[in-house]
């Protein structure tokens, strides 16, 4: 006990994380078992070590944060563990990566109901489906979702300032007011393309190739995140990676479900199911019309964020193409996103119709009243015509 301690501290002590996430105040932290889900890369790890430097002192052996790699597992259960914890005055014990441990919500529920002063919060990959897949942490565990970096957090980050988050309906009513108190000090067309390119993922201020480091990151989502949570055999693996692959050249489109189980010579059952668990990863976005979803088949298939598009070769990055992905990754937290009837339009929440385009190019569209306009290469707006930028800053 007294190395993992050791570790705890050491990686508690090293921990600055360079931009302070929005969802550690959104955690109801006084719940006893709390699961935080998210694409790997996105920062899991560094958000449990600044949950433990932020709300408690140094030394303070009431908190552990262990990590469910560590070849110990191999031979002690969570639940045994836990319980050793807790005689040595445990209170908080933060697991990370708990998929890697057989069993794992079955021993969670052990903790919950053995150890009732004991909190657990857990991280977990994107693909897990906490309630529906483990019944037995139904009506106890909380989860939430750690995602990317926001382009308001990128800049916050890159300019040192503080900006705060908007709800789309103050975007939608005060665009014009907000983007006053914002462009005095600071100018986002300057950031933006730079976060479109490599902003959503936090590893990008590593001293390493983030291409290179993505693309790992990508073979990691559908070697263990795919794989090992959904128990598939790893001899379909490589229909799997030709199947994101053949979706992401392709663009942000309806998905010819035929051609591309013949392309991976599968059926189109396995077609559709393989392209749900990518979009459980976060490898990709599925966009339906109102009212319908999976499994019927989608109206566009695009990746989840525009950083992948620059990661996929040949490089698709048609401008118009990118921006929608931004948009539609933007809006993926809090909203609803389903494709209205045109290409570039988008209805949000069933009943708000965005469309994107560029801001060069308003002589060409005729303007609707009833649709809000994010537009591109500008960083202002006015009545129903909004910059895209600015839904960077819904989180």
């Amino acid at each position: 006990m007294d190395a993992f301690f050791r570790t705890h501290a050491y990686l508690v002590e090293h921990t600055n994380a360079p931009v302070r996430r929005g969802l550690m105040d959104e955690i109801n932290w006084d719940d006893r078992l709390i699961g935080i889900k998210g694409t790997r890369g996105v920062g899991k790890t560094t958000f449990l070590l600044q949950y433990a430097k932020e709300k408690f002192v140094e030394g303070d052996r009431s908190v552990l944060y262990v990590n469910m790699n560590n070849f110990y597992f191999q031979g002690k259960g969570i639940a045994e563990f836990a319980e050793e914890f807790v005689r040595r005055g445990g209170r908080v014990l933060l697991i990370d990566q708990v998929f890697k441990q057989p069993n794992w919500s079955k021993e969670l529920r052990q903790c919950y109901d053995t150890l009732p002063k004991l909190k657990i919060v857990f991280t977990g990959s994107s693909v897990m489906r906490l309630k529906d897949e483990n019944p037995e942490l139904n009506g106890i565990v909380k989860s939430y979702n750690l995602r990317g970096f926001s382009f308001r957090e990128f800049i916050n980050l890159k300019t040192g300032n503080h900006f705060h988050t908007y709800k789309l309906e103050d975007i939608l009513a005060n665009h014009e007011k907000i983007i006053k108190e914002i462009l005095p000090r600071v100018s986002p067309a300057r950031y933006f393309q730079d976060y479109i390119h490599h902003g959503f993922y936090p590893f990008f201020l590593e001293q390493r190739n983030f291409s290179e480091n993505l693309l790992k990151t990508m073979n990691m989502m559908t070697e263990v995140d795919i794989l090992l949570i959904k128990q598939i055999e790893l001899k379909y693996l490589t229909k799997i990676k030709k199947l994101f692959y053949l979706l992401a050249v392709d663009g942000p489109k309806a998905p010819n479900i035929s051609k591309l189980a013949n392309d991976i010579e599968t059926s189109r059952a396995t077609v559709m199911n393989y392209i749900k668990y990518l979009a459980d990863a976060r490898l990709i976005n599925i966009i339906y019309p109102v009212g319908e979803d999976f499994p019927k088949k989608p109206a566009k298939v695009m990746m989840h964020n525009s950083n992948l598009m620059y990661a996929i070769y040949p490089i698709q990055s048609n401008t118009q193409d990118v921006m929608e992905t931004f948009f539609v990754n933007a809006l993926w937290k809090d909203h609803t996103v389903n494709q209205a009837g045109k290409k570039e339009v988008y209805t949000v929440d069933g009943n708000r119709k965005f469309r994107i385009c560029d801001a060069t190019s308003d002589a060409k569209i005729k303007m609707n009243p009833d649709v809000c306009y994010a537009r591109y290469n500008t960083e202002v707006g006015k009545g129903n015509m909004i910059p895209l930028w600015l839904l960077g800053f819904l989180y």
